[in-house]
């Protein structure tokens, strides 16, 4: 599903800052992997490049057989559109927008019909226990509640992999459980593949597999089971 092989990415100023060196790991088809390391590590910056936000100084990232960190511009975004969902840890709402309309839009760029593109925010907005919510406005909404409607908007398009950064960071703790629990439901029920950033060990319990990262570099990787085991 996704090789990542020798990417590296250095900002450039009077003193070049090498955020990334040579990282490389896979992700494997309807697999929850977590990206772990403490601040400074990169896992944003990789995230970042990983969901085709940014271009890699060096290296390349190829989903599906497809190297797609060097795409031109049009094509880079419309990959963006369809292939990837994005949920980030400040919920990034439209505020004007009720809760069916936010899901609705990114299916509406695809050129689909309003009815069509409706038909499937609701189905959504159910799938994330919405369903009743569905008319208001994000004010009107918990924390939690927001964050699940942009669970919903990042599936709006089906996408082939799903990249959550830190998208805990602003709940409490009962809605850190739900939405955690709702990320693997969608792979364990709908095989959604979903690479997240996080620092809490409560959060990356929910995935398979943590990557962790040092200094910018990959550091190792363990199977979650793995560590639980040798926790006990």
């Amino acid at each position: 599903m996704l090789t990542v092989s020798d990417v590296s990415k250095t900002y450039g100023g009077r003193v070049p800052v090498e955020a990334l060196k040579k990282v490389s790991f896979e992700v494997a088809e309807g697999e929850f992997v977590a990206i772990m390391g403490p601040s400074g590590a990169g896992k944003s910056t990789l995230l970042h490049l990983l969901a085709l936000l940014d271009t890699p100084s060096e290296g390349s990232i190829v989903v599906d057989g497809t190297e797609v960190s060097y795409l031109p511009p049009g094509r880079k975004a419309d990959f963006r559109l369809r292939q990837c969902g994005y949920i980030f840890q400040e919920y990034a709402l439209m505020p004007e927008l009720t809760a069916l309309e936010n899901v609705y839009l990114p299916v509406l760029l695809t050129g689909e019909t309003r009815a069509k593109c409706i038909e499937r925010a609701h189905e959504l907005l159910k799938r994330v226990a919405l369903g009743n919510r569905a008319a208001h406005l994000p004010y009107e909404l918990s924390g939690g509640e927001q964050q699940r409607v942009a669970i919903a908007r990042a599936l709006a398009n089906s996408p082939r992999i799903l990249f959550a950064d830190e998208p805990c960071a602003n709940l409490d703790t009962e809605n850190r459980k739900i939405v955690l629990g709702l990320l693997r439901e969608l792979c364990d029920s709908y095989g959604q593949t979903i690479v997240m950033v996080t620092h809490e060990r409560e959060e990356w319990s929910y995935t398979d597999r943590v990557i962790w990262l040092k200094d910018g570099e990959v550091e190792g990787e363990e199977q979650v089971g793995d560590i639980l085991t040798h926790e006990k």
